[in-house]
């Protein structure tokens, strides 16, 4: 049967993959934030349409569009800022 704490450079080499394997991620992390934001800027841009226009199709989708577009922006500021 295997004896794990007799094992303590295999457990160094591990914390060393996954410190690298962060890091690596990092990238990605920052376009979550973008499209966290984008979805929560159209679902407001949809509400502004529904509620400013009475339920207009046309009213609430612009909305939604230029709510995506902002939150698509202000989610890319927020990630440069990281």
């Amino acid at each position: 049967m295997a004896r794990s704490h007799h094992r303590k450079k295999h457990k160094e080499h591990v914390r060393q993959f996954r410190h690298s394997h962060d890091m690596a991620e990092s990238p990605a992390a920052k376009s979550k934030a973008a499209n966290i934001i984008m979805i929560v800027g159209a679902l407001a841009g949809f509400a502004i349409g529904y509620f400013a226009s009475e339920g207009v199709i046309l009213w609430m989708t612009v909305g939604l569009l230029v709510g995506a577009a902002g939150g698509y922006w202000v989610g890319k500021r927020v990630d440069e800022g990281k």
